[in-house]
């Protein structure tokens, strides 16, 4: 692929979208914004991604240990998601915006869901209005052959069940390590 490495797009064209929808895995970061508090970069994986529209893309937030994403999300809005070629042509394409947290009990959740396959677990949909798009070369990152997905994630959510799930969010992601509020109660 021809990039002219270092460009910013207007919006995400057929082009941007096709290389967001070939990789495997992803990257977001976010921060409070609190100079004290914790930055936070979380890989992503399984099929969870989507492109919305040209300037709106939404990702499945699954259940995990933390809830660092969403409780930056909750005070400030501020995201950027990463995607590194791991094979093919190096390149590195970076979405910069605002994310929302729509969570089970808003009425956009369900029509969201819908656009990905079923996994247990979920606890939002992260949308994000993307403000800036744009490429970097990716020279230095390896090339890697993708193997398969882990199945351990959906395992796990699914021998914990839907109360166990619910108990584990409450215990562990109610608040992300700075405090800050994370995951609605149920």
């Amino acid at each position: 692929m021809d990039w002219n490495i270092g460009r910013r797009y207007d919006a995400i064209d057929d082009r941007v979208r096709s290389f967001l929808e070939r990789q495997h895995v992803f990257f977001v970061a976010t921060a409070p914004l609190s100079a004290e508090g914790h930055i936070n970069l979380s890989p992503k994986g399984l099929d969870t991604f989507r492109v919305l529209d040209p300037h709106t893309v939404a990702y499945l937030d699954l259940v995990g240990s933390g809830a660092e994403t969403i409780a930056h999300l909750k005070e400030n809005g501020r995201i950027v998601l990463m995607f590194c070629a791991f094979d093919g042509p190096p390149s590195i394409m970076r979405l910069h915006g605002r994310g929302d947290v729509i969570e089970p009990d808003h009425r956009e959740f369900e029509s969201l869901c819908a656009l990905f396959p079923s996994f247990p677990g979920v606890r939002a949909v992260i949308r994000v209005n993307c403000t800036r798009v744009s490429d970097s070369c990716g020279f230095g990152v390896p090339q890697m052959a993708y193997v398969d997905e882990r199945p351990q994630l959906p395992r796990w959510c699914e021998q914990k069940g839907e109360e166990g799930l619910r108990k584990y969010q409450r215990d562990n992601n109610a608040r992300s390590i700075d405090g800050l509020p994370g995951v609605a109660p149920d």
